[in-house]
């Protein structure tokens, strides 16, 4: 190797001993900014002559694990999925109160039964009677007000999407904003390193919010895509959400596919290439806190509000609806005589019968609805009871051709009762092919007046007067929001001694506990079937139990439900804080390795002055010689 070999040598030592230092300063000098990637030079050996080597510094790598970072992206996704439904649950659990205490709906519930219970044993004392109304009240109240705190969830849950959909949008903004930035810069371009530092805190930022997938091109461009293939950010171009909020929400406005019909914020994705895409109806997030925000907003809130709506239904038709059974009619064909006189919308027949071929128990339930709009009824798949919605006064003909075209294939007939019978009166038969065998039937009004001779009583209605029958119109059942507008019937609250008068023509007697025997009894004792969209029991197979039961069944689901989303959030924080120290293990600045590659630095630039000197020493000495 010649001097000039050696000198060079010598000096792109120096060069790459700068360079190093430079990238060993930065390291240290951001050791506690959030986001920085450790850098390392990146070295070749370059020929030079005959002999020897030099060396040449092309650029920095960012030491990082990407299959780590991949993890920690969709654990950070869950994360935030499992934060949002922990801290709206443990709000919900709030709302209910704590069991046993004052102001819930079980203390008021119970309080209501003691209070019937204890006029039953005063015989209709009118103080009792007085105490019983107030209860009556206080359980209508803490009904509404059990209403309005989850309606308010919900109304946060919906403010809270519009708050992430601009988060998520300015974040993916950054990306693609960085990635404009990028093209033309080579990776190992030492101002592409801190770029691709920022375009992971914000591919990072967005991963809380929606659940992402994330590839990188040839030319440096980081493309970012949903699970479900929605693609959120491309080569300088990035998709926004658009959120146009409905603002405080109530138990009536849903989520509908029809934005027409829909009555809460539209969540859509407005695609680089300009098309708009339905986020809830095509399930494009999956994971993080926009796709909690939309579970809690139209399902886990709507499911709690549906609980309480059906509690305040149960109660209002549990005390106010008498079931009759029909008459049987014998002979060929045999089967059943039910009158649908005086049946308000909403009120119901109720038959059930055997299919011969398989041993199988069937019912159908009859709806009257008047609102032909509403028409057909929806039922699952092999729901039992089937619902069938017809018109009870159009007449028993056109009722009978209905039913018949209805439930067709059920061997059963339909039919207007003859004389004797009255106009009003349904008849349900086999048709004598022995493959349907009718059991029973029966009918469900409800009871208006307040002395009607029946033990029944209306005392929860639909707001102050109008009553609760489980009507269905084109705009839904009345059951909908019922918790939030209940209250104690206008009549009876001018007159507390209904609560045990029951006739007037006899008058009941002094000391008749009939009705307060038969209140307490039905909201206690009777059993009653629930409807599957209160996340109890299944459409084959819904929960049954009395009001007090169902009442402690979905405040426990609640109660379980709550804990679970703790516990995985609890999980979750774990997962992400493990793979964040496993990511920093390779990624963050350790200083005391930098303080090690400083002092091998300091020794190779001392190494390469020498040998400069050298170099320049022995050239010297050759230049004096030749003199």
């Amino acid at each position: 190797m010649g001097l000039s070999s050696a000198l060079a040598s010598a000096m792109s030592g120096l060069r790459a001993n700068q360079a190093a230092l430079s990238i060993v300063s930065s390291n240290v000098a951001n050791s506690q900014t959030p986001g920085y990637v450790v850098q390392t030079p990146n070295q070749i050996e370059v020929t030079t002559g005959d002999f020897g080597s030099t060396a040449m510094t092309t650029g920095v790598s960012r030491e990082l694990d990407t299959y780590v970072l991949n993890q920690l992206r969709t654990e950070t996704g869950g994360s935030g999925y499992a934060d949002q439904m922990a801290s709206i649950l443990k709000q919900l659990q709030n709302v209910y109160g704590t069991p046993g205490n004052s102001g819930t709906l079980e203390t008021a519930l119970n309080n209501f039964t003691t209070a019937l219970q204890a006029l039953s044993t005063s015989s209709g004392a009118s103080s009792a009677q007085t105490v019983a109304l107030g209860a009556a009240q206080a359980l209508a109240t803490q009904l509404n007000v059990t209403t309005k705190g989850i309606q308010s969830l919900r109304s946060n849950v919906e403010q809270d999407l519009g708050n992430s959909a601009q988060a998520a949008n300015a974040a993916m903004q950054t990306v693609a904003d960085i990635n404009t930035r990028l093209q033309g810069l080579s990776a190992n371009d030492p101002s592409a390193a801190t770029l691709m530092d920022q375009r992971d805190q914000a591919i990072n930022t967005l991963s809380k919010y929606v659940d992402v997938r994330v590839t990188t091109d040839g030319s440096n461009q980081a493309n970012i895509y949903t699970t479900t293939g929605i693609q959120l950010v491309g080569a300088g171009l990035a998709s926004q959400f658009t959120f146009a909020s409905a603002g405080a929400l109530s138990a009536t406005k849903l989520y509908d596919i029809d934005p027409a019909k829909s009555g809460v914020g539209a969540l859509n994705i407005v695609l680089p290439n300009g098309s708009k895409v339905d986020v809830v109806a095509n399930n494009v997030v999956s994971s993080g806190q926009i796709a909690a925000d939309l579970k809690l907003r139209d399902q886990t809130l709507v499911q709690a509000q549906n609980q309480i709506d059906q509690l305040a239904a149960t109660m209002a038709s549990a005390l106010s609806d008498k079931t009759t059974a029909g008459s049987t009619v014998s002979g060929s064909p045999a089967g059943f005589d039910i009158d649908l006189a005086g049946a308000l919308p909403g009120n119901t027949a109720n038959f059930t019968y055997t299919d011969t071929t398989t041993n199988t128990q069937r019912q159908i339930t009859l709806v009257n609805v008047t609102d032909p709009a509403a028409l057909p009824l929806q039922n699952a798949p092999n729901a039992n009871p089937m619902r069938i919605g017809v018109n009870f006064t159009g007449g028993m003909s056109a009722i009978a051709a209905a039913l018949n075209t209805a439930l067709s294939t059920s061997h059963l007939s339909f039919s207007a009762a003859p004389a004797p019978a009255t106009a009003t009166t349904l008849r349900v038969t086999d048709d004598n092919s022995g493959l349907a065998k009718v059991n029973s039937a029966s009918t469900t009004k409800t009871i208006s007046a307040l002395t009607s001779g029946n033990p029944q009583l209306a005392v929860f209605t639909d707001g102050g007067q109008a009553l609760y029958t489980g009507a269905i119109t084109s705009s839904g059942s009345q059951m909908t929001g019922l918790a939030g507008r209940i209250a104690v019937n206008t009549q009876l609250v001018a007159d507390p001694t209904r609560m045990s008068v029951y006739n007037t023509s006899p008058v009941t007697p002094a000391g008749d506990t009939t009705r307060p025997d038969y209140l307490y009894s039905q909201l206690t004792n009777a059993v009653f079937s629930y409807s599957p969209a209160t996340g109890l029991g299944s459409a084959n197979q819904p929960f049954t139990g009395s009001v007090s039961n169902y009442l402690q069944q979905f405040l426990s689901v609640q109660a379980n439900s709550a804990s679970q989303a703790t516990q995985l959030q609890q999980g979750q924080s774990v997962v992400v804080s493990t793979l964040q120290a496993k990511f920093n293990s390779t990624s963050s600045v350790n200083l005391d390795s930098e303080m090690s590659n400083l002092i091998q630095l300091q020794n190779a630039y001392a190494a390469n002055a020498h040998v400069m000197s050298v170099v320049q020493s022995m050239m010297n000495t050759l230049i004096q010689a030749q003199l």
